[in-house]
């Protein structure tokens, strides 16, 4: 069975990984797909490395990896063009590679329009969302769509979409390639602040309330921002102004773009950062360089999307444990199912309590590390990809 997925990574990474590797971009394809791989950014290779023994022939796609989208292109399909669009590139990987499933990470409606219509071997197209449903025409075009979020299962079945659930999973060759050493950082967050509905406004004000009381350890790409995201965020909040100005006086906007985009919130915008938050964060950490301050870290805390206000789901449920750190995780109904709670992680179910668990597990550390260790085998043992790639591999039976 021939299996092809479509998926993109966060810019940011992308454009951090290539400056860490000056030479890779003048390198062949497979020797850039190889280093990739290597850094376990996102799901990297780790779903095909699973499938294999299940008799899957698995071809992986990052859509937006332009220089290694271009050495594709370059070595296998010889274009007139210097230039071409990458989404040209991934149409042409799939005609190519012929596929029977194609598993489409991607909101590019149209691209995946012109797959179904051009690529007759394709038998099936599985898509996939976090517990963030964005606005997507594709899912139209799709025969299933895979969530780790019990949330936006419900929500697509309630549209009528065929949606089932697929936990994340574990690799654990990662633990090969860190450094070992001790564990120096007291208290770590990694992850995005992203100031809007469904994303991170709880998990901001948590972090500020940790900030002050625990000195944790805040990485996040929200670092990185500076004068010019600010400026946008102020223009974007005065067109906003403008357009609630104009509604309430019943005056037409027209065809002014910007505003037609602000009249479909709910909420005016925010800065791009919490002010009071930002002198604590420190830039994003990716790939391998995630995972050593993971390993590295005493405790880790793990805080869910807005968006997931019952069900555990995030990839840092398995990252942290798969690494053999204590883990403090926000308190979800379905977390028992996955651990046994207080023995191989640890919940909170407020910031007060939060608060208190850090401080506790910091003056036990035989507990903390035998919690750590517990949530480790836990994992290792039915959290690995490759337990999730019998589950997937009995859902794909049933589809066809």
């Amino acid at each position: 069975m021939k299996l092809l997925i479509i998926t993109s990574c966060y810019p940011g990474y992308h454009y951090n990984f290539y400056n860490k590797h000056p030479g890779l971009k003048s390198k062949t394809f497979a020797e850039q797909k190889s280093v990739l791989d290597y850094d376990a950014f996102g799901w990297a290779d780790f779903w095909s490395i699973a499938l294999v023994p299940l008799g899957y022939d698995v071809i992986e796609v990052t859509l937006n990896a332009n220089y290694m989208q271009n050495a594709w292109m370059q070595e296998y399909a010889r274009p007139n063009k210097r230039q071409v669009v990458l989404q040209e590139i991934a149409l042409a990987q799939v005609k190519h590679h012929k596929p029977d499933i194609l598993w489409y990470d991607h909101s590019d409606c149209e691209l995946l329009s012109q797959i179904r219509s051009e690529v007759p071997s394709l038998r099936l197209v599985i898509g996939w969302t976090g517990s963030a449903i964005p606005v997507n025409d594709a899912w139209r075009h799709m025969d299933v769509v895979l969530s780790c979020a019990a949330e936006s299962v419900e929500k697509l079945r309630e549209k009528g979409i065929h949606s089932e659930q697929l936990h994340h999973g574990f690799d654990s060759r990662i633990n090969d390639r860190l450094q070992v050493s001790e564990k120096h950082i007291n208290f770590s967050f990694i992850g995005q602040l992203v100031r809007s509905s469904q994303f991170h406004l709880e998990r901001e004000q948590l972090l500020l309330a940790l900030a002050r009381q625990t000195g944790i350890n805040i990485f996040s790409p929200s670092a990185e921002l500076g004068v010019m995201d600010d400026l946008r965020s102020l223009v974007m909040l005065a067109f906003w102004k403008l357009n609630y100005v104009c509604n309430r006086f019943h005056v037409p906007v027209g065809k002014i773009p910007l505003l037609n985009r602000v009249s479909k919130w709910h909420s005016s915008p925010l800065r791009p950062v919490n002010s009071d938050l930002k002198p604590y964060i420190q830039p994003g950490v990716y790939g391998l360089d995630m995972f050593q301050v993971l390993h590295d870290s005493k405790i880790v805390l793990n805080v869910h999307a807005d968006s997931s206000p019952r069900f555990a789901s995030n990839m840092r449920l398995f990252e942290t444990t798969g690494v053999g750190t204590c883990m403090l995780v926000d308190w979800k109904e379905n977390l028992k199912n996955l651990f046994d709670i207080d023995r191989e992680v640890v919940t909170y179910k407020s910031a007060d309590e939060c608060i208190e668990k850090v401080k506790w597990l910091m003056d036990h550390p035989a507990e903390r590390e035998a919690i750590a260790k517990a949530g480790q085998r836990r994992t290792l043992a039915e959290h690995t990809y490759s337990s999730r790639a019998i589950a997937f591999d009995h859902l794909i039976s049933s589809l066809l």
